[in-house]
């Protein structure tokens, strides 16, 4: 197990969480936020698994990313939703942010994509009338995504989908009242947000068009290798174009989610989740069913034990799991706790009515 040096200073005190709550087990990802890793739970001998994602403070406050992170822990603890990862835990070190959410073995879309190439329709709509669902609750509690993307969509142990990473999600929204800031990944980015021309609800609809395109064709729209390809594309309003096999109900709602004008676009509207759940593309779905995780998913993750990790990239989980990752830095490189203020959360205290701070 992991543990901080015992001159470590630590924001939380007895019965919060701290890592030496933690066995790290292995790495799922790596990326310049940080890591996530895998770990278990050792307070109180329950030994379930989760996801922790640990940033470095000394990076989220040079690239400027103290309120988008301090949102994204604010977004994971209040949404509730069989379709979102739920956050756990929530607490900082000397030099750490440690966000510890659900584990969803199944790994990310991307990988399954990857691997498959394309899903055939059926498959792709499954996950994407789950996303839809997601999409519409987060919108009901006025939170604009604005990162929707394979790598972002993952599967858990059953084959359904957990929307993760929010990072970048917008709180407060209300209508399709509008972000100004550009951000996210330019091929899922819709045209008002590339011109940053602000972007609210209807962007994430966009969004979904576009990770439905790549669900079906193996590559999401205006796909390049060239830079600012994709961003010109859709600056000079190009048209996305539609391989011979995709059928005429799914360009029809690709067509429609991804419109240039984020008012025309479906799902911009005041009705925003439920004119999507209504096209011809989802017809037979049986919503309240779906919402409850009582349709069987089409596709269930192969596992072979509870730490089965062999739906995420093995560039990642083969790398060493160096417990000096979540140790402190060197001197010098601390960020004080008033600077995430409010960080720590404990899901264990707060589902029992105790305090949160």
């Amino acid at each position: 197990m992991a543990m901080l040096d015992d001159d470590t200073s630590r924001e939380s005190s007895v019965g919060r969480p701290t890592l030496d709550d933690f066995e790290l087990v292995r790495v799922l990802g790596k990326g310049s936020y940080g890591k996530v890793l895998l770990v278990r739970h050792s307070r109180g001998g329950q030994g379930k698994l989760y996801a922790m994602k640990v940033l470095k403070k000394t990076d989220v406050v040079q690239r400027r990313q103290v309120e988008h992170t301090m949102a994204e822990r604010r977004v994971l603890q209040n949404v509730q939703y069989p379709f979102i990862v739920s956050l756990h835990y929530a607490f900082q070190t000397p030099t750490k942010l440690h966000l510890v959410i659900d584990y969803c073995p199944g790994g990310e879309l991307f990988f399954h994509l990857s691997r498959d190439t394309r899903f055939d329709e059926g498959r792709g709509r499954f996950y994407a009338a789950e996303v839809t669902l997601a999409l519409e609750y987060l919108h009901r509690m006025h939170v604009v995504f604005r990162d929707l993307k394979p790598e972002n969509v993952l599967l858990d142990a059953d084959g359904h989908i957990k929307l993760t990473d929010f990072g970048l999600s917008k709180e407060g929204v209300v209508d399709n009242a509008s972000a100004k800031t550009m951000c996210g990944t330019p091929e899922y980015l819709a045209p008002e947000v590339v011109m940053r021309r602000g972007g609210g609800r209807s962007a994430d609809w966009y969004s979904l068009g576009a990770l439905i395109f790549e669900m079906l064709t193996g590559l999401p729209p205006f796909y390049s290798n060239v830079p600012g390809k994709v961003i010109a594309a859709k600056r000079q309003g190009v048209s996305v174009e539609f391989p011979e096999y995709i059928s005429h109900v799914a360009r029809s709602i690709m067509v429609a989610l991804m419109q240039e004008d984020p008012e025309v676009r479906l799902g911009g509207g005041s009705r925003d989740g439920e004119e999507v759940r209504c096209h011809e593309f989802f017809a037979g779905v049986d919503w309240p069913a779906l919402e409850r995780r009582q349709i069987a998913p089409p596709f269930l993750p192969r596992l072979v034990g509870n730490e089965d990790v062999s739906n995420f990239d093995r560039e990642f989980v083969n790398l060493p799991v160096n417990p000096s990752f979540c140790d402190r830095a060197p001197t010098g490189t601390r960020e004080g706790p008033a600077r995430f203020a409010g960080f720590t959360y404990d899901g264990d205290a707060d589902a029992s009515d105790m305090s949160v701070q």
